[in-house]
This record gives C-alpha cells, structure tokens and sequence, in this order.
C-alpha cells in the first residue's frame, strides 16, 4: 500500500540537539526551553497525580480549561487542549484543508507548517520574508480562492520578530472568508510590546481565527506536551471531534493547571528573559557578529556564508565546548544559528565561546 500524497513528501522533524560529545559540560541552548524549569507547584501536582495513572484523564481537560479561562478572561467552551500545540497544528489542515487546496505560511516560519499541510495532502505555499518579518502583504497578495489555511507564528522561530496587532488585522481582513487564520502564539508571554496581540482579539470576534499556545516555552513543561488553542465554537467543535479522546495525560493536566495559576513565578521566569536576551544580544554583537531583534526567548545569530567564520563552523567550534546551538538551514537559513535565553552560566559561556571563535 502507498501512504495518500504528500506524507512521503515531508521531512521528519528533527529537535534541537542535546549532547555535545567529549565536552565535559553541556549548555542546551538549542529548543527554547524555559532555563528556570517549571513552577514548583507544577511539579508537586504532577508528582501527586502519580497515584492516579491507572485511571484514563478527563478526556475534556475540563479543569484546566477552566484554568486557562480564568487566567486570560476567556469562555472555557472555546479552549480545547492538545498533546502540545503541535497536536493541533497539524489537525486544522486535516480538518480545513486536503487535495487540491493550500496552505500559506511565512519562508522562515515553524517547520510543522509544512509537515501539517503535507500530512493532510495539501499543498504548501511558502511566502517570501524578505527582511525576516512575515510579510502581511506578500501573503496577501498569494492568497486565492484555493487557500484554506494561513499559519503565523507570531512572535516567529527562529526570527524573533513579531508583527503588530494592526497587521493581523489587515491580514485576516484581506484573506479570502473560507480560509482560516492560525496565529501561533507560542512565545507570547515573552513579548513586552504595546502594539502586540497574540490573537485573541480576532479569535474572539471572527468566525475564522484560531490562535494557539503552549506551556513549552514559558510554563517549562515542554516534556508533557500540552498546549490549547481558543477559536469560534465551531472550529472548537471540530478539533474536539478529531483529536485523541485522551490526548492530554492527567499529570499533564495537573501540572498545567498548576502552572498557570502560579503567575509569580510566570513572571519571574519572564523577567529573567527580560534580562538575559538583552545581555546575549549586546555581547554577541560586540564580539563581531549580527544579532537580529527578538522579543522571544531566543535570537538568531547571523554569521558570513565564506570564510573560517561560517556557522557551520561556529557550530563545530562551540559544540566542542559544551555549547549547543539550533542549526537553521532547514528554515532557509543556513548562514545562522540561533541561541535560546538559558541560565545565567549557560549563557555566559555561550558568550565566551563566541568571543573565543571569532578571535
């Protein structure tokens, strides 16, 4: 038997790194983990839901989207829960999008945006970034009557850039009615800019916005894979109609729930960020090389494409000193690698291996 079109047209994903091999200390600063961890009080409730593992989860994750609800003013009817933002990433193409149809997404935008449209036998539409922004016009000017999804990461991996609460405006304004907007907040607890909206507004008030989040990043439960989405009844409705009937575990949900509600500690892990992404991107810049804005948790690190200063070769370098690095050729930069905000040591001896390189 042969897979349907499309599924052997994709590229397994591959995570960030883990190891350096022969380094006596090693630095992950390769998946935009949170360094803090997650809240105590998330980790106490996953070790108190151990007693329960041979029970299946609420299969709704109704306290936890309640949880949710409560922490950002949201109706809990309009949440639903995945195994990690990625779950429902990939459903919405299944449900929205098939043979004959496409899906838009931004040249550097998140990897899975492609696998999902593939995995659903759609065909994927890379829109040219020139200046590493997603470009509300150029996706604009792409759309037709065959684009059924638009994925925006917002802020955007591995940019670091965002677009403003009036772009997406004028992005769901422009796009054709039938397609459906997918704004990919999965970074926005980082993000301290007036003019930001991770998506709410418009999954609140249109009938074909979605936005998506994750406790990844911040909320450092990147290991439990849980993640939500808040869009119309209807589109909540569907993904609750083809999503797993247990697909969030019950120590998962217990420590989100936890989590969330730990907002202190939220904002002390955000505050961190605050310190450090400012500091990697002075000091990086003063060793000689080009750091693009971010206002995630994460930069991309621009190096020459000749030379003995390559980032091929900074990778080399830095992995034999423990220091891991994300490689990025696969979203069309080969020229980059990108750094995650780690621990105060991380990332002083990322710094200092990158000062070390360059001279």
């Amino acid at each position: 038997m042969k897979p349907v079109p499309g599924i052997l047209d994709i590229a397994p994903y591959i995570g960030g790194r883990a190891e350096a091999e022969g380094a006596a200390r090693t630095f992950k600063l390769s998946s935009n983990e949170s360094p803090l961890g997650p809240s105590p009080k998330a980790i106490e409730a996953f070790k108190a839901a151990a007693g329960q593992m041979h029970m299946y989860p609420e299969g709704s994750a109704l306290l936890l989207r309640k949880a949710i609800g409560e922490t950002f003013d949201l109706n809990p009817d309009r949440i639903v829960c995945g195994n990690g933002s990625d779950e429902l990433l990939h459903l919405l193409p299944q449900i929205y999008a098939g043979p004959g149809d496409e899906v838009l997404y931004s040249e550097h935008g998140f990897l899975v945006y492609k696998l999902a449209a593939l995995a659903a036998s759609a065909k994927p539409i890379s829109v040219p970034e020139p200046n590493l922004i997603t470009d509300v016009d150029a996706l604009l000017r792409r759309a037709t009557a065959k684009t059924k999804i638009c994925f925006v990461a917002n802020p955007n991996n591995p940019t670091g850039s965002y677009n403003t609460a009036s772009d997406l405006r004028r992005l769901r304004a422009g796009l054709p009615a039938e397609c459906l907007l997918v704004v990919d907040a999965a970074y926005a607890e980082y993000v301290n800019r007036n003019d930001y909206d991770a998506g709410v507004e418009l999954a609140a008030t249109t009938p074909n916005t979605v936005m998506t989040r994750t406790f990844s990043k911040i909320y450092g439960l990147a290991a439990l894979r849980v993640g939500w989405a808040y869009g119309p009844e209807p589109v909540i409705d569907a993904l609750n109609r083809v999503r797993g009937p247990f697909n969030v575990s019950s120590p998962a949900q217990a420590a989100a729930i936890a989590a969330i509600k730990d907002q202190a500690y939220v904002k002390h892990c955000a505050a961190h960020n605050a310190t450090w992404l400012p500091w990697l991107a002075e000091h990086i810049t003063a060793a000689g090389l080009q750091v693009r804005s971010s206002v995630g948790n994460f930069l991309l690190i621009e190096f020459p494409a000749e030379g003995d200063k390559t980032a091929a070769a900074a990778d080399k370098f830095l992995m034999q000193r423990g220091v891991i690095l994300r490689g990025v050729g696969a979203y069309g930069l080969p020229n980059a690698l990108r750094i995650s905000v780690g621990t105060e040591e991380g990332n002083r001896a990322a710094v200092a291996a990158l000062e070390e390189f360059m001279k």
